[in-house]
């Protein structure tokens, strides 16, 4: 059964309280009060409140002028132009204006695994809502101290027994002989502290390789449900208490040597499962393998495994492994039969994905790799000679280099965990165009949209990190990351059905395909000019460094839907849909989205006894709800549009342009999902070998099996409809509408707090996917 609530008849003359987001953004309400509103005293905030707290904090920290502050607040006010999904939660708040607190408001970070303090960062940076990245190659966690003890848990308390006033914050620790005693604090530096002297004892000398045996005090930590009053949100230590035997455990099976790349993944992933607990909140991490390293490109093989009743369970060993993506770096040109391979793998699985590091490293450099000759110079070197050369030709010839700066120049290869941000050590910088917004032959207001976006993340190059390697990275590389969502959009209201058509041949190489790509490349070049002139103006008129590329596209999952547009690049599901949106049970947003007419099911998570999923969302075993509601793209109803069928686009298509947006707007990368069917895996492989042997700019994309491929899966965040099954479903909606004011539905519903703080650090709707099916 699905969830509705009574049927209740809507006067025509009923007038809705004015909608902060436009009719083709019927997710916007739902999305919005769950994600980016914050609670107040007076309740919770309206998208002007949300504008006016977040500019206030650009405008403290930036310096900005009344000019600069006039054109993002009617660039945000028209939601044409925003700032990072963390921004729009916490910018303007006394929360991030404290320095311990400012990579609160990135939605991404990397961080080079060569010591434990690495761990400890990635544990707080998660708990501060960022996505973190890794590159676990030999030559940095050979860095990594041995492990040399043996650690035993002998106890864990419960938690929340001490009274709120009476609570310690910080982390401390006793040692009488080979016995340790660690009181968790209160706070977030509280349980890294715990997490990060848990890695510090297996290697600490005084114990000369013996055991340490291990309480822990966890009478400090707040219960569940208690209020995070200066980030937001509620506690959930649900998983705090397992965490450190998980760890021991793992730590344990290294003794007399240092951790292999696998066992730093599941200790930085023991983390990551412990901060999400709930299963609301989606985790977000990129790790990065050395190629040849064939533990790490097998580490999710057979994570699944099937029962002699053919029931399917997930090796719980391994199952922390699911909180990241797994990329494999090539420091040459990897050969068409490895690429045929990964491209295979990357079918059945979902894993394998290649990056080509001397791109990367090449644009990370363009401050000095100023021309595509340059750049290829030097990748050519890198390829061929490796990197010592290649950075005594950087230096030579582009230098001198100090060398603590030239290893890092050649580090630049590190990725968030979408892949849209390349560095080393780096916080990822964001804004977004919602170019669905904006119309095609307005220049003028296309270039206001960008150079807002533009001015929004260089206000962040004022911040001045905490921590030495953050903070010296910025001062080396202050990257930024301009991104747009909705180009497709952008591209039909611009081009025709003729465009859409166009695609469905595959984008061929026709007189009309070479007319379209010259106009598709002018609109990409020219924006991606505006956005390095107004950083740059900006940097200049304040005394910072330059960002030496500022342009990238991000996945553009969550906030895209403020907006109905099709994420980032990519093209939509379909011209009409239905998109189910993840709350937990009883929610009150999902309540006020029943009051509005739309319908509740239970999530792919929720499952009886036989594993069939439940139908009763107010089934005692249900914890999560999907809201379904029926979406239109802007342009359903154009002449033509209709005939097109999205969901047979070819993959080279989408490659295509993909590497249109990669070669004429991207400067970082471009984050891609490329879906594919199993006869598209060959001409694929070759497309992505082509690209990295003739230097196209090719570095790194995620490639997904169609699902009517291989595999179908109920209850999908997607669902694509026609036209007369839209119009019924929103009829309904209509009919069973109590309420058509959405904010005066929530505030029957609404109290307590949020259970949520902001954004995930990944907004990419390929997380929303499922695992792929698995294998037997």
């Amino acid at each position: 059964m699905t969830l509705t609530p009574n049927r209740v008849e809507v006067a025509a003359s009923d007038s809705a309280r004015f909608s902060d987001f436009p009719d083709t953004a019927p997710a916007a309400n739902p999305v919005f009060y769950r994600t980016y509103s914050r609670k107040t005293a007076d309740g919770r905030e309206s998208w002007s409140q949300v504008g006016e707290r977040n500019l206030g904090g650009l405008r403290q920290l930036g310096g900005l002028n009344d000019e600069e502050v006039a054109l993002l607040a009617r660039m945000q006010s028209e939601k044409k132009a925003l700032p990072s999904g963390r921004w729009l939660w916490i910018g303007g708040t006394g929360w991030i204006e404290k320095s311990v607190n400012f990579s609160g408001a990135y939605n991404c970070t990397s961080t080079n695994l060569v010591d434990w303090q690495a761990f400890g960062l990635m544990m707080d940076l998660a708990m501060m809502g960022c996505g973190t990245g890794a590159i676990i190659e030999p030559h940095l966690i050979d860095r990594l101290p041995v492990v040399r003890n043996t650690l035993k848990v002998l106890s864990v308390s419960d938690i929340g027994i001490t009274a709120a006033e009476q609570r310690q914050n910080d982390c401390t620790h006793t040692i009488e002989g080979n016995r340790v005693q660690i009181k968790v604090g209160d706070t977030r530096r509280g349980w890294v502290d715990s997490y990060q002297l848990m890695l510090e004892l297996s290697s600490d000398p005084r114990f000369n390789g013996g055991t340490v045996e291990i309480d822990v005090d966890l009478n400090d930590v707040r219960p569940v449900g208690e209020t995070l009053k200066g980030f937001g949100g509620m506690a959930n230590p649900v998983k705090l208490k397992d965490l450190y035997a998980r760890v021991a455990r793992l730590l344990n099976k290294a003794i007399g040597r240092r951790l292999t790349s696998v066992e730093c993944c599941l200790l930085i992933d023991e983390a990551a499962v412990t901060i999400v607990a709930g299963n609301i909140r989606r985790s977000a991490g990129m790790r990065q393998f050395a190629a040849d390293d064939s533990a790490a490109s097998s580490a999710k093989d057979n994570l699944w495994q099937q029962d002699e009743d053919g029931n399917w369970r997930i090796d719980p060993e391994r199952d922390a492994l699911r909180m990241a993506n797994h990329t494999r770096v090539y420091h040459s040109r990897p050969s068409k039969e490895v690429v045929l391979a990964a491209v295979t793998k990357q079918f059945h699985s979902g894993e394998g994905a290649i990056q080509f590091a001397p791109e990367a490293i090449a644009r990370s450099n363009a401050d000095l790799l100023s021309t595509p000759e340059l750049r290829s110079e030097f990748i050519e070197i890198y390829c061929d000679q490796g990197k010592e050369e290649a950075g005594r030709w950087l230096s030579t010839n582009h230098g001198p280099i100090a060398p603590a700066e030239l290893e890092h120049r050649l580090s630049r290869y590190g990725l968030n965990p979408c892949g849209e941000i390349l560095g080393a050590d780096f916080h990822c910088n964001l804004a977004e165009i919602h170019l669905n917004q904006i119309d095609p032959s307005d220049e003028e207001g296309q270039a206001d949209a960008f150079r807002a976006a533009a001015l929004s993340v260089a206000c962040l190059l004022n911040h001045r990190f905490e921590v030495e390697r953050y903070r010296q990275s910025r001062e080396w590389d202050p990257i930024v990351g301009v991104s747009f969502t909705g180009l497709f959009d952008f591209f039909v209201h611009a081009f025709g059905s003729d465009w859409l058509r166009w695609w469905e041949a595959g984008r061929p190489d026709t007189d009309e395909g070479r007319a379209f790509k010259a106009k598709e490349a002018d609109y990409l070049s020219r924006w991606k000019q505006v956005v390095n002139e107004t950083v740059w103006d900006y940097c200049d008129r304040h005394g910072l460094r330059r960002p030496n590329r500022c342009t990238t596209v991000q996945p553009a999952g969550t906030k895209s839907l403020l907006t109905g547009a099709a994420p980032g690049w990519h093209p939509p599901k379909a011209q009409r849909f239905i998109r189910r949106i993840t709350f937990r049970k009883n929610d009150p947003v999902a309540m006020a989205c029943m009051d509005y007419g739309y319908t509740v099911v239970p999530s792919q998570s929720d499952k009886d006894e036989q594993g069939r999923l439940l139908d009763d969302p107010f089934d005692p075993r249900c914890t999560e709800w999907l809201v379904e509601i029926p979406t239109e793209v802007s342009w359903a109803n154009l002449p033509g549009a209709d005939a097109v069928e999205i969901n047979g686009f070819s993959a080279m298509a989408q490659f295509d342009f993909y590497m249109q947006v990669q070669t004429h707007y991207t400067a970082h990368n471009t984050s891609a999902t490329i879906e594919f069917r199993d006869h598209e895996i060959e001409p694929l492989a070759e497309a992505l070998h082509k690209a990295m042997d003739n230097g196209e700019g090719y570095i790194s994309a995620a490639l997904l099996a169609r699902f009517d491929a291989n595999a179908t899966f109920p209850r999908l965040p997607f669902e694509p409809i026609d036209a007369a099954t839209y119009e019924r479903l929103q009829s309904e909606v209509i009919q069973r509408r109590i309420s058509s004011d959405f904010f005066e539905a929530l505030q029957r519903y609404d109290s307590g707090e949020l259970k949520e703080a902001g954004p995930a650090g990944c907004d990419s709707d390929k997380c929303l996917l499922p695992l792929a099916k698995p294998e037997s």
